[in-house]
């Protein structure tokens, strides 16, 4: 039997080589300090997408965030997607959570599990699969994946946690319709559903990180501010002139949300809303404003850590 030969030690030089040591008041709150960039605000017009041939477009933030890797929050990149009729698209992520939501047009996409149709207002979940997107006619997506939190671990995905998931947008439209009938729903901070997969039921989210909500605001309603640690990707599906969110760090003490910033809703654009800033959501035209906000609080709420909060 051949005796191991012994590791050759490292030496203390390149052992405290990377080494720090902080006082603690000083590396407490690096949000504060400023090592840590904050999320920024940010609103995406649909521009970016309806002109141009098929292609993949990164709302990226990196350099906001300070990583070298593309993402629009800390653990979330959001894309549009172009596609033209007859063209096709592979996605292949190194992610384990994919969200698509189909702007406009109507084809099929191609995975390992099958093929998938899909439609305009329909959503549909993969679990970080290489898939090829099929265009019937001219077709454009919202996606949400959580490939920068990957990159943050230095990980690859090990196993799909969930098979794929599709919902038509004929049933969220009647979910949120009957919903919106409930003799409670007047009292109600939002007037939504929340899409969820029984494969999680701890915490009740579409996947084990991603959540997501589809959300109707009546005319003539404010939604009152709320908060929460999770950062919101929100696309506006519906939205005109008098529909807007207003966002802020701090509230008056009458609940109003202090120096808000404003974000008039655009349709098919989308928006950052960063993580405990408090928002609210309101409709002065005579329509009803539809929104489709996805978070990373399925890891949140798997944390604890999602402190969703209302005024």
């Amino acid at each position: 039997m051949n005796a191991q030969l012994p590791l050759e030690q490292l030496s203390e030089e390149v052992l405290e080589r990377e080494v720090e040591l902080l006082e603690y008041s000083k590396a407490a709150d690096p949000l504060s300090s400023g090592a840590t960039p904050r999320v920024p605000v940010k609103q995406f017009l649909p521009d970016l997408y309806t002109t141009g041939g098929t292609r993949l477009i990164p709302l990226d933030l990196s350099g906001e965030l300070g990583i070298a890797y593309p993402a629009t929050t800390p653990s979330l990149l959001a894309q549009f997607i172009s596609l033209r009729g007859g063209d096709s698209l592979r996605t292949a992520p190194q992610a384990t959570s994919e969200l698509f939501y189909v702007i406009a047009g109507c084809g099929h996409t191609e995975t390992e599990w099958g093929a998938i149709p899909w439609k305009k207002g329909d959503l549909f979940v993969l679990p970080g699969i290489e898939a090829v997107h099929r265009a019937e006619e001219d077709a454009f997506f919202y996606a949400v994946n959580d490939s920068p939190l990957l990159n943050y671990l230095g990980v690859e995905k090990r196993e799909s946690r969930f098979a794929p998931l599709h919902v038509q947008g004929e049933a969220l439209r009647q979910a949120v319709e009957k919903v919106k009938a409930e003799p409670e729903a007047g009292k109600r901070n939002r007037v939504s559903v929340l899409l969820a997969n029984r494969k999680f039921p701890q915490t009740m989210t579409v996947t084990h990180c991603l959540w997501a909500m589809f959300g109707i605001i009546l005319p003539g309603t404010r939604q009152k501010p709320h908060r929460h640690q999770s950062v919101a990707l929100d696309f506006v599906v519906e939205g005109r002139p008098g529909v807007y969110t207003r966002i802020g760090w701090e509230l008056n003490g009458d609940g109003s949300i202090r120096e808000a910033a404003r974000i008039d809703w655009v349709s098919g654009s989308a928006f950052v809303t960063p993580p405990g800033w408090w928002h609210e959501h309101v409709n002065e035209s005579s329509e009803d404003a539809y929104i489709l906000p996805i978070q990373d609080a399925g890891l949140h709420t798997y944390l604890r850590t999602l402190d969703i909060r209302f005024t």
